[in-house]
């Protein structure tokens, strides 16, 4: 890992502790401790260190779904490690964080939009296409329709508007919305495995 590679490793922990919005330039310099001339050759201002950010964040994402699907021929086993590995990111992460991201820096977000349109709209639909290939899904699915369905149950967990952190928690809004649309897409045969998958996510 190159050394700014870890600084922007310790400001996406940064922003999943506490957030973005109350965070400028010089509260990064003190909580990363980097010098001014550091950050000014590294970034342009908050918005590029925000995007960049968001963009590592993005493909270490990528590296890890290749990490997890190793080994792992199953694509519903697939789709539920990528259900867990999102879980852990937000129970790790402040809930309000893509809001605040959303509001204040929409070159930020719009890598967040893109990545949801391109990379996970294909990562989903190829799983559930190979799912019912090797009839670990329903055979009458709409494919389309459920990698959409899907993409937008997500966009529904993570609005705070929707699912106020203060009176819902996250994970279990997770795993109630997720634990029984991936068992209600799946076939007898496979239901087992997501739901033994998902009783010890709790």
């Amino acid at each position: 890992m190159t050394f700014k590679q870890t600084v922007l490793q310790e400001v996406l922990n940064l922003f999943r502790q506490e957030g973005v919005a109350h965070l400028n330039e010089q509260e990064i310099l003190n909580r990363v401790d980097i010098s001014s001339a550091t950050f000014r050759e590294f970034f342009k201002g908050m918005e590029d260190l925000v995007t960049q950010v968001v963009n590592y964040d993005l493909e270490a994402r990528k590296q890890d779904h290749e990490r997890i699907f190793a080994g792992e021929p199953s694509p519903l086993r697939r789709l539920l490690l990528v259900v867990k590995l999102g879980l852990d990111t937000l129970r790790s992460s402040q809930p309000t964080v893509l809001m605040e991201i959303q509001e204040n820096y929409p070159a930020a977000w719009n890598l967040y939009w893109n990545h949801s349109n391109d990379y996970s709209t294909h990562l989903l639909y190829e799983l559930l296409n190979e799912g019912v290939l090797q009839k670990e899904f329903r055979q009458d699915l709409n494919i389309q329709l459920v990698t959409k369905i899907m993409l937008e149950q997500l966009g529904l967990i993570v609005n705070p508007l929707t699912f106020p952190p203060d009176r819902f928690d996250i994970s279990e809004v997770f795993r109630s919305v997720f634990l029984y649309y991936i068992r209600g897409i799946c076939t007898e045969e496979a239901m087992k495995t997501a739901e033994d998958f998902f009783s010890k996510l709790r």
